[in-house]
């Protein structure tokens, strides 16, 4: 099943799912995998990742994505940005000729109940709902994860560095992030939507002082 799904959110940004089911022969007649991807799932991830690219934007240079130190990345001297996640069977892209993105997808599954301590502080954690709480909690570490791809420098404390206002729940919304490190202060509007037993967030927002982050 390939593209299942595309979006063009207030903010600009272009935003695609994808639901992995092809060969990786399918994906290697248009892009091609780093070498240092050796994980058939993995790799296939990796492919589906950058395929949708194309998709969403044909002719987009998937040859020339470089990865910064961070792991974030990015296009050497092109005024596109993009953003590329995957979880399970799913890919996911953010592009945008305009503002910074950032994208993540995450499965709805008991286990991430088990783990939101790590991810929420005491603060949000006391502001879940009981209602629908594996899905909120799957809202909630997609947005974060895409807080970070956004900044895209590495070295975020997620419980910390990330604050997430409470929010309403449904099947597409949005919510409130402050984001605080490093002297970089903002309040970011993220969207989300849920796709099947995925929960998919973005964020589409020029940095403070509105330049692009340097890779």
């Amino acid at each position: 099943m390939p593209l299942i799904r595309t979006t063009q959110g207030d903010d600009g940004a272009k935003i695609g799912i994808w639901h992995i089911t092809e060969p990786e022969g399918f994906f290697l007649n248009r892009v091609q995998v780093e070498r240092e991807v050796h994980h058939p799932h993995k790799r296939l991830q990796h492919l589906a990742a950058r395929y949708l690219l194309t998709a969403l934007r044909p002719g987009f240079p998937v040859s020339e994505i470089r990865v910064a130190p961070s792991r974030k990345p990015y296009l050497p001297g092109h005024p596109c940005h993009f953003s590329l996640a995957h979880c399970g069977d799913y890919a996911v892209a953010a592009i945008s000729g305009e503002h910074v993105v950032g994208i993540d997808v995450e499965r709805i599954s008991p286990q991430i109940s088990r783990v939101a301590s790590k991810f929420l502080s005491p603060a949000e954690l006391q502001w879940l709902p009981r209602e629908e709480h594996l899905a909120v909690l799957a809202i909630c570490w997609s947005a974060k994860e895409a807080v970070v791809k956004w900044y895209g420098r590495g070295g975020v404390d997620f419980r910390g560095d990330i604050r997430l206002s409470p929010f309403t729940l449904a099947r597409e919304g949005s919510l409130e992030a402050h984001f605080s490190k490093s002297g970089v202060n903002a309040v970011l509007r993220l969207h989300y939507i849920r796709e099947a037993d995925y929960q998919v967030s973005w964020v589409a927002q020029d940095p403070p002082g509105g330049r692009p982050w340097p890779c």
